[in-house]
């Protein structure tokens, strides 16, 4: 059974004085357990529209969105979502933003503590559990996002272009990182991006989708040995796959 289904998802917003425009065109999308997808394509192709209905963010105008077989009109803890702009709050510390979704859901403070310390470690950042935002590099930023998005245990992590801002060293560890994350929670990844290179190396599927209104047009499986290490990126069939999908874009 998958985790996620989305089923003739459309999504049209409304312009003063104008006719409505189409940003997503009705989509079907099935998502099982455990799997790393990547949302491909280009900007405005309506990559981030979909993610949103799936994250109760945007209302669709057509279809339905379920996870694990629950109805989505609104976000959830059932789903933890990362942006591109880290969204924490600055006046709280690391341990602060990890921690306020757990204590928003009341959970005993002994575990809010214990978690949120497993979560901290698990990113890297224990050194700086008593630190603000703003003296935090991007990429920590993003780490610390990341653990609060983990911190409710989710069935389903939604990232949204979330090292689209971080230059390309700082961009190659967090996907090493995330890679890793994923690797020991099996939490199901839908994440959104761009760049061809960075959905083939995360991705157990890659779902490529038009230019708007957006709608998806390809779902390539990856076929490529864990971990991907320098050799497999380097491979004919990483090779063969960025071919296909940049014929798809260019089209």
């Amino acid at each position: 059974m998958s985790q996620v289904v989305a089923e003739n998802i459309s999504v049209k917003f409304s312009r003063h004085k104008s006719e409505p425009r189409t940003a997503l065109a009705e989509t079907d999308l099935a998502i099982d357990e455990g799997d790393f997808v990547c949302l491909l394509g280009p900007s405005g192709c309506g990559k981030s529209t979909l993610l949103n209905v799936i994250g109760g963010l945007t209302v669709a105008s057509t279809g339905t969105v379920t996870v694990g077989g629950q109805v989505i009109t609104n976000p959830g803890p059932d789903r933890g979502m990362v942006f591109q702009n880290y969204s924490l709050y600055p006046w709280l510390t690391v341990r602060g933003n990890v921690e306020f979704g757990l204590r928003l859901n009341n959970w005993p403070a002994q575990r809010v503590r214990t978690v949120a310390g497993e979560l901290i470690d698990l990113v890297g950042l224990t050194d700086y559990a008593d630190q603000y935002p703003k003296v935090l590099s991007g990429g920590m930023r993003q780490r610390v996002a990341i653990a609060r998005a983990l911190a409710l245990e989710p069935k389903v992590l939604l990232m949204d272009e979330p090292f689209g801002a971080l230059d390309a060293q700082t961009r190659s560890r967090m996907q090493e990182l995330l890679l890793d994350i994923w690797a020991r929670k099996r939490t199901t990844v839908l994440f959104v991006t761009h760049d061809i290179e960075e959905a083939i190396y995360l991705a157990d599927r890659v779902l490529v989708m038009s230019t708007g209104p957006g709608r998806i047009v390809e779902d390539f499986r990856i076929d490529l040995p864990r971990p991907r290490v320098a050799d497999v990126v380097a491979s004919r069939e990483f090779t063969e796959y960025r071919r296909q999908m940049l014929s798809l874009l260019r089209h």
